[in-house]
């Protein structure tokens, strides 16, 4: 059986993380599956979809490190091409990925108990961002 759904999420941008576990958990549900997979997509070029301890700290050192990794401020072919300064974040999506797959075991996620789902956008404006679901398995 394979299940698909959709939905949005609003973000900040510059790498703003967004735990978005119980959303995925709440569509393995809503599926019946009780054993498979469950794939995450984030649909654009310049957000990714990763898993973290999701907590304060953590989050913190997350963005920092992306911006050690892509500054925001630092000029790129591609801001110099477009005029739009987001040569950044399409470098950080790219690296990270745009999505995941994580097992499904008895109807529920399997991950680790500091284990969460995020959708990380690393644009350079606040965005809605489109999350495609996808649930595959018996």
């Amino acid at each position: 059986m394979v299940f698909n759904q959709e939905f949005t999420i609003a973000t900040l941008g510059f790498s703003d993380i967004k735990d978005v576990t119980r959303q995925i958990q709440e569509i393995v549900r809503e599926s019946t599956i009780q054993r498979g997979l469950v794939n995450i997509s984030v649909i654009g070029s310049t957000a990714s979809v990763s898993t973290i301890e999701f907590e304060p700290a953590l989050v913190a050192d997350m963005k920092e490190k992306l911006e050690e990794f892509a500054p925001h401020d630092q000029p790129t072919r591609h801001g110099d091409t477009w005029g739009d300064d987001n040569g950044f974040s399409h470098l950080r999506a790219t690296f990270m990925g745009p999505g995941i797959t994580i097992p499904v075991s008895e109807g529920h996620l399997v991950l680790g108990t500091w284990q969460q789902i995020v959708v990380i956008d690393h644009d350079n404006r606040p965005r809605e961002r489109r999350m495609f679901v996808t649930v595959i398995g018996e």
